[in-house]
C-alpha cells in the first residue's frame, strides 16, 4: 500500500497574518497566496513537499465543517502539533529566522523519533495562532 499525506488544515484567526508567518519566517512557498490576496479563492495555503500543503483556514468559517466532514465537533479543534523536517542548514537558517522575527522557541529536544528516524536535534515554537510547530533535521 501507498498512502502519503495530502494536506494539514489548521485553523487561523487571521489568514493573512499566519500566511505572512508561514511565507516569511518559516520560508514555506504560498499556495494560491495571490488568488486568496485578490479573494478569489476561500483559503490560502503552503507547500510543505511536492506533495504535501497546508491549509490556513478561518476559524469562522467553522461553520459546516461538522457536516462536511459528518464528525461532529471537529470545527475548530487545533492538533497538538505538526512537525516540519528541514536539512541542517536550512535548520539553522530557520532558527535565525525565528529570532529575527521574535518567534520564542518554546522548547528543544535531541536525539527525537520521527518518520526518518532520530532527529539530533529538534525545536518547538507556535505560530500566531498558538498551533505548535516543532521542526528538526536528519543527518
Amino acid at each position: 500500500m501507498r498512502v502519503r499525506l495530502d494536506h494539514l488544515v489548521c485553523w487561523v484567526s487571521d489568514q493573512l497574518v499566519s500566511l505572512h508567518f508561514y511565507e516569511r519566517v518559516i520560508g514555506l512557498p504560498g499556495v494560491r497566496a495571490e488568488e486568496f490576496r485578490e479573494g478569489k479563492a476561500p483559503f490560502p495555503s503552503v507547500r510543505i513537499t511536492p506533495t504535501c500543503i497546508l491549509d490556513l483556514m478561518s476559524f469562522e468559517v467553522t461553520r459546516g465543517v461538522d457536516e462536511g466532514t459528518g464528525v461532529h465537533g471537529s470545527a475548530g479543534h487545533q492538533i497538538n502539533h505538526f512537525c516540519l523536517a528541514f536539512g541542517k542548514e536550512d535548520f539553522d537558517a530557520l532558527k535565525l529566522r525565528l529570532k529575527k522575527h521574535r518567534v520564542e522557541i518554546t522548547g528543544t529536544g535531541t536525539n527525537s523519533f520521527g518518520a526518518q528516524g532520530i532527529a539530533p536535534e529538534t525545536i518547538y515554537f507556535p505560530d500566531p495562532d498558538g498551533n505548535v510547530i516543532e521542526a528538526r533535521y536528519y543527518e
